[in-house]
């Protein structure tokens, strides 16, 4: 039987090195939840996420996945920036298809059935007429859709987002915000995105994990997010 859980962290530090950046964090991640990691810049978000991922090892505790029906957890990550050299001339389904590579192994062929899906997911973010443009010109929104799709193109179980509305005008943020809401309805992904927007985190997250001045507070986002406890937190009237 499935763990309801996917996520488990006991007494889990994470940091650089020898420099921790937050410890004691222990907390689980139920399957099928969209949550939303909030703090100002530096204080651990994108740690925490590098560390999820791998990127980084823990440096204290333990961090668990759970399998599903057997097998770990496939995870598909968006970065904050992609910055890919003009000099390769990548369009945007062939940015997707590096997702490929993690099931049909580097050097090999790319196969019908694999460009078909990185079609679709393309086409699921809304990015389908972006295929055959040059990545690397573009805009920030644009760029995210791309982004999306190629994480999505790894059939996550756990779709992992750092900062993805960083850097876009207010229509591109709710476009991509929409789109993360509607996979999450739709797909029952379990979804984790990364931000420093308040006010864009009360409005999509079902769950908030907010780091402030080195505290981890973590519960439903109606609860957290409320004025009364942005008050609390943050000692200042909430605008």
């Amino acid at each position: 039987m499935n763990d309801p859980n996917l996520l488990t962290l006991e007494g889990v530090a994470v940091g650089y090195g020898r420099l921790i950046l937050l410890e004691h964090l222990d907390w689980s991640l139920p399957r099928g939840r969209f949550v939303g990691l909030l703090g100002a810049n530096g204080s651990g978000k994108s740690t925490i996420l590098k560390t999820l991922l791998g990127i980084l090892p823990p440096l204290a505790g333990r961090l668990t996945f759970h399998p599903i029906n057997g097998r770990p957890p496939v995870l598909g990550y968006t970065p904050q920036r992609e910055s890919l050299d003009p000099v390769f001339l990548l369009t945007s389904l062939e940015v997707v298809l590096m997702a490929a590579c993690s099931r049909i192994g580097p050097g090999r062929p790319i196969n019908k059935a694999e460009r078909a899906w990185a079609q679709e997911c393309l086409k699921e973010t809304g990015a389908a007429d972006l295929s055959s443009r040059l990545f690397s010109q573009l805009s920030g929104g644009q760029k995210q859709r791309v982004l999306v799709a190629r994480a999505l193109a790894t059939r996550p179980d756990f779709l992992l987002l750092d900062e993805p509305i960083a850097g876009i005008d207010a229509a591109a943020t709710q476009a991509i915000m929409d789109l993360l809401r509607r996979i999450h309805e739709e797909q029952h992904r379990t979804i984790l995105f990364v931000s420093h927007d308040l006010t864009t985190v009360r409005h999509y997250a079902e769950e908030v994990i907010w780091l402030h001045e080195g505290r981890i507070l973590h519960g439903p986002a109606r609860e957290l997010l409320s004025r009364e406890k942005i008050e609390e937190v943050l000692h200042l009237e909430a605008r």
